[in-house]
């Protein structure tokens, strides 16, 4: 869970028009409505059927190559590209290939972590890094309410719109993760639940002056590779979280990790995505109908987000460009929703005797 991407140019739009205390309120109700939409996904699961899920898993692997890439090169930096990133980036994504190679059983699942460690090793010798500054405050807590919410229609609208996008997103993460970690399609509960829990946790966000939280696709590759879901596990990994936002020490440790560290294990993971989604893809059927669902909205998708291409929606409301304009998977997701609804169920060509 983590402040999603997709939600950073409605908020700041809203908050210049209205003020934070209207994204707060927004978010607020905005959360209160997936977790209520997802506590009654069974009545609206039926649309999501195996070939939509397939092309948006797929086209959260195509989402994800360049955020893989910009993190190999160095992130955000002046740096981005430089020697000294690529290198550090190949050197992790070595380890954690030749760890998943060599190691047997249990310790194969430790690929990602192998590599985590030897790149930052590498990258606190390289850069000689003092690590001193992780330990300038001990501890910090959050404040509870620090603005008052304020509920104004249009702020709420727009953020509802894009909890709906952030919604479609969550299927797909929820679906990849158990098509991957399970091998067996995603049932009804999962759906609700994790649209619950995404929703409801961002009203409790909002209850501390922050923005709405959301899976992260980023976490089905690893998933994906280490095939490790199991509950305690994972809630381990949430303590850890919780430990790294209470004491900035921790939180610190983990945010001075190299962009081209992280990139180098990632790059490999998130195309397991990709490759999962292929698979679901083949397993739903390769039949006239499920490839025209498929085919049409990941080449609409892909080819109306590319970021060459995105002036393509300026004939469209400013609303509809930020939601869309640069979000494949929210395009996908619309596009195999609707034409599995208006497609006629019988698309085999039939051959004349």
């Amino acid at each position: 869970m983590g402040v999603s991407f997709t939600f950073v140019t409605v908020l700041s739009t809203v908050a210049a028009n209205y003020g934070y205390p209207a994204v707060v309120g927004a978010v607020m109700i905005g959360g209160i409505m997936e977790g209520t939409l997802g506590l009654l996904a069974k009545y609206w699961k039926k649309i999501i059927s195996p070939i939509v899920a397939a092309s948006v898993v797929t086209a959260i692997g195509f989402s994800l190559f360049t955020v893989g890439t910009r993190s190999f090169g160095g992130g955000y930096s002046d740096d981005f590209g430089s020697a000294q990133n690529l290198i550090l980036g190949t050197i992790t994504l070595l380890v954690c290939l030749i760890w998943n190679i060599k190691a047997k059983g249990y310790w194969k699942q430790l690929s990602v972590l192998a590599g985590l460690i030897v790149g930052y090793i590498v990258a606190v010798l390289w850069e000689s890094r003092s690590l001193c500054y992780l330990f300038r405050r001990i501890i910090s807590f959050p404040k509870i309410m620090p603005y008052a919410p304020e509920f104004n229609p249009g702020a709420i609208f727009s953020v509802a719109i894009i909890f709906l996008v952030s919604a479609a997103e969550t299927i797909g993460d929820t679906t990849a993760m158990v098509s991957g970690g399970l091998d067996r399609d995603i049932t009804t509960e999962e759906i609700s639940g994790s649209l619950a829990c995404d929703g409801y946790a961002s009203v409790f966000s909002s209850c501390l002056g922050c923005p709405p939280v959301t899976s992260f696709s980023q976490n089905v590759g690893l998933i994906n590779m280490t095939k490790v879901v199991n509950r305690f596990t994972i809630m381990t990994g949430a303590v850890c979280m919780i430990l790294a936002g209470l004491l900035p020490p921790v939180g610190n440790f983990f945010a001075s990790l190299p962009d081209s560290v992280l990139g180098g294990c990632t790059i490999m993971m998130f195309g397991t995505i990709l490759t999962s989604g292929i698979q679901m893809i083949a397993k739903a059927g390769f039949t006239q109908r499920n490839i025209t669902i498929a085919a049409l909205s990941l080449s609409i998708g892909i080819g109306f987000t590319t970021a060459s291409e995105i002036g393509i929606w300026h004939i469209f409301p400013e609303i509809l460009q930020s939601v869309f304009s640069a979000n494949v998977v929210a395009v996908v997701f619309v596009m195999a929703i609707i034409l599995n609804l208006i497609l006629p169920k019988d698309m085999e060509i039939k051959h004349i005797q």
